[in-house]
């Protein structure tokens, strides 16, 4: 399968080498091409008003909106909940997102940079350590939203349809259970 990385801002990096060692191909997206090319794309952590500025800046905002609305698996970590929800609090003035996610998320909801820790979590039946860093939290999501796992009592790993998104960032540990979840049971028959 080939699943593209978003490749403009953040750690794109981290999520193209769990995608490798998960035994796929791995597509940095930075071009319309690229875009075009993949099975399912990853939305990495960085600053979500960076990198909607950057995908507008590369003609790439409106063609991945698209793609998800067709129902392109997507995965996003962190920013990429943010660029995942339908809604968002505490974001910049008229900040903008891919959507797709029928959830309301909490920018920074943990706190800022200095406030950022690990944690461990249950997910899929596993423990497993979760990395937040000015992680987004779910304040409400939808009836089609399955909650898949929680910190402080609010929902950081969820799931619609072909999307999945996490408040935390699995790809900064060793463990690739949030990967293998997204490629076998999000992206399965692709």
């Amino acid at each position: 399968m080939k699943v593209g990385v978003l490749a403009l801002q953040g750690d794109f990096r981290e999520h193209v080498d769990a995608t490798t060692k998960c035994g796929h191909e791995a597509i940095e997206v930075r071009r319309l091409t690229e875009l075009a090319s993949i099975d399912a794309l990853i939305l990495p952590g960085g600053e979500s008003t960076t990198i909607v500025h950057l995908a507008k800046t590369f003609d790439l905002f409106e063609p991945i909106r698209k793609r998800i609305a067709q129902g392109l698996p997507v995965y996003g970590s962190c920013a990429g909940m943010i660029l995942l929800a339908d809604r968002i609090l505490d974001g910049a003035k008229g900040q903008e997102t891919f959507g797709g996610l029928d959830i309301t998320v909490r920018r920074n909801a943990f706190g800022r940079q200095v406030d950022s820790f690990e944690s461990e979590l249950e997910f899929n039946g596993k423990t497993m350590n979760a990395v937040f860093i000015r992680a987004p939290w779910v304040e409400q999501s939808g009836p089609a939203v399955e909650i898949l796992a929680e910190a402080a009592g609010h929902p950081v790993a969820v799931r619609q349809g072909n999307l999945l998104a996490t408040s935390f960032h699995p790809e900064l540990t060793s463990n690739l259970e949030i990967h293998h979840y997204f490629f076998e049971e999000i992206c399965k028959g692709r």
